[in-house]
């Protein structure tokens, strides 16, 4: 069995695994010292689809190491379902971490707005959103998290899609970056690349209280 850590980056909605911080952050991985896995996967467009692939994708691994989540926008939404499902169902794990990026904890409410036909503009793929998605996605909800101190929420003040404060209220347990001003994209994400690192264990610590 593999004994390197494995990171999974879970991109949010109309997003894909070219879009800037994933890349940013395989880019980075390459030139560390430490050795991992990375897995960038394209989601399906729906909740129930999306969340099964994720599942799959480590329910059909031999993982005997550390798992270590990296979730943006709806990803973080999906990221959190996704530990605690690990945590519940999936024996011989180490330890599973989560870094949520700026992410969306009501996306249900969020995503109404896009009701309708979609084109994801990364991979030009068409969609139609409807109401049994809107359902699958609160489907998806968790109400408090298992061992907060493993997730560390990064959030900019100035996000334009998502209210930070619900994040900053949902995570309230657990290690929080928050940063005044940027994006929901989370502008100079590459700087706190080492701070993820550092959270996963693979480099010496940092305060991440900050804010």
């Amino acid at each position: 069995m593999h004994s390197e850590p494995l990171i999974i980056y879970i991109h949010g909605f109309l997003s894909a695994p070219s879009s800037k911080k994933a890349q940013l952050l395989t880019e980075s991985l390459a030139q560390q010292c430490f050795k991992s896995q990375c897995i960038v996967p394209q989601l399906p467009c729906y909740p129930t689809q999306a969340a099964e692939f994720l599942w799959e994708l480590l329910a059909t691994k031999s993982v005997a190491s550390d798992v270590y989540l990296i979730g943006s926008s709806l990803g973080g939404y999906y990221g959190v379902w996704l530990r605690e499902h690990l945590l519940a169902k999936k024996a011989g794990l180490g330890c599973v971490k989560l870094v949520a990026i700026n992410p969306a904890i009501k996306p249900y409410e969020l995503l109404c707005n896009y009701l309708g036909d979609n084109v994801n503009p990364y991979t030009g793929e068409r969609f139609t959103l409807t109401e049994q998605h809107i359902t699958e996605l609160k489907a998806l909800k968790v109400s408090h998290l298992s061992h907060p101190e493993d997730c560390l929420l990064m959030v900019q003040t100035a996000d334009d899609v998502l209210d930070y404060r619900q994040a900053v209220d949902f995570f309230k347990s657990s290690p929080q970056v928050i940063e005044p001003g940027g994006s929901h994209h989370f502008d100079y994400f590459e700087q706190h690349l080492e701070e993820i690192y550092s959270f996963f264990g693979m480099l010496p610590p940092v305060d991440h209280n900050r804010g």
